[in-house]
């Protein structure tokens, strides 16, 4: 996986010379929301470390592409649900994401403008999620198999620039995953079935809330109609 993100970075700057471009790193912590342990929204516990690419289409959108990776918990001792606490069960999970989708600046952002900048902004696309299957046996979370699923993205953040060159970054965003089985609770394997516990309607999420740094390179393209 981490072969194919870096052909797409490579593809993606060397095909777009006639834009601005972004490259850089996320740092922060991911938390996850789901059948097991605490429901805070934003609560990270595991730190998440990636890399992220922009191209800057105009000064208020963007394309984006990026590779994040971290490892999800949950413990239901950590819950303030009485019958979480009660049951007991804990888990961890790997994941990776690749994520490409569209983010807009609330104000303009040139980067070839000279001066401070400072924007709100919104990002949403699509990812695409590597995780391991788990199940719960005797109370215990073990791995059956690995697995992926797709999820929404929905991040909100802001950013500025601390030198010509360099943006900075807070974000926080929400992952809607399309499975219910980040935590153990619900396996695929149609021979544990009987071992699925929990709210079988509903799918879990993931947050990852942090800081991207970027280096921003390229020739000043034009923001006008083709």
């Amino acid at each position: 996986m981490k072969k194919i993100v870096f052909y797409i970075f490579i593809l993606g700057i060397s095909k777009l010379d006639a834009q601005i471009h972004e490259v850089g790193v996320f740092l922060g912590g991911s938390n996850y929301i789901g059948d097991v342990g605490r429901t805070d929204f934003v609560s990270p516990n595991q730190p998440a470390y990636g890399v992220m690419y922009r191209w800057n289409k105009s000064p208020r959108h963007s394309w984006r592409i990026s590779f994040i990776q971290s490892k999800i918990t949950g413990n239901d001792l950590d819950s303030n649900v009485p019958g979480r606490y009660k049951r007991g069960y804990n888990f961890e999970n790997n994941i990776s994401e690749i994520s490409a989708g569209l983010e807009f600046n609330f104000f303009d952002f040139n980067l070839h403008e000279f001066g401070f900048k400072l924007t709100p902004y919104v990002y949403s696309g699509l990812s695409y999620t590597n995780y391991e299957e788990l199940y719960f046996a005797n109370g215990e979370a073990r791995k059956d198999t690995d697995s992926h699923a797709f999820a929404l993205p929905m991040i909100i953040g802001i950013k500025t620039n601390i030198t010509p060159n360099l943006i900075l970054g807070i974000e926080a965003g929400s992952r809607y995953s399309f499975t219910d089985n980040l935590d153990g609770s619900n396996p695929k394997n149609n021979n544990i079935a009987s071992l699925k516990f929990g709210n079988l309607n509903s799918t879990d999420w993931y947050v990852f809330s942090g800081f991207t740094l970027t280096y921003t390179f390229g020739i000043k393209p034009c923001y006008c109609a083709d």
